[in-house]
């Protein structure tokens, strides 16, 4: 099992990342929320994994805590879950959020988010409500950096949107509701998976 990579940064475009490790290049796929803080190209970074396992793939998962990664875990535990799901959830609402939609049984938040229907939503409060202890009340980033705003962060905003299974005249009409020339590309999503789950 691959628990951590410690690296340089060589590639990051939501929800996929690549970590050089002594000049072997892995790929990670994480949740938005590690995106945000993420180093610039070329840094170092240090982050904790998850190493899925299937007949036809080995995918890596990178989290920014040990209690963002229980969480994915807690979630994969689930029926009707599985890792890309896993993910979107942990993109759409931060450990908090999750754990509050979860103590108030708000099914109708969960719903919001993309691939979420009611029954799914109904077990994810059923199956967490007992291990509320294990959701992270703060998501404490390993690595930290900026990043300067690439000419096109709303179609790179849009893109990942579209990868975490909202649909495209969704991602843009999300996207150009809250993006502003200056916004980096991580600053563009939060706000509008901010946007749909408050809508």
């Amino acid at each position: 099992m691959i628990a951590r990579l410690a690296g340089t940064l060589i590639y990051k475009q939501p929800p996929l990342m690549v970590i050089d490790v002594t000049g072997v290049g892995y790929e990670v796929e994480a949740p938005l929320s590690v995106f945000y803080d993420l180093p610039e190209i070329g840094q170092p970074i240090v982050i904790l994994t998850h190493l899925s396992i299937k007949d036809d793939s080995h995918t890596l998962y990178g989290f920014s805590s040990e209690a963002e990664r229980t969480l994915f875990r807690q979630l994969l535990k689930i029926s009707g879950i599985g890792a890309k799901l896993a993910l979107t959830i942990l993109s759409g609402a931060s450990g908090e959020e999750l754990a509050r939609y979860v103590a108030e049984g708000d099914s109708a938040a969960l719903v919001r988010l993309p691939g979420i229907g009611k029954k799914t939503a109904e077990r994810i409060i059923i199956e967490l409500r007992d291990k509320l202890d294990v959701v992270p009340v703060t998501s404490t980033a390993v690595t930290a950096g900026g990043e300067a705003l690439p000419a096109n962060a709303s179609s790179e905003a849009i893109t990942a949107l579209n990868a975490l299974g909202y649909k495209p005249q969704e991602s843009s009409s999300l996207v150009r509701r809250v993006a502003k020339p200056d916004m980096s590309v991580e600053e563009i999503i939060r706000l509008a998976l901010q946007s749909m789950v408050k809508s």
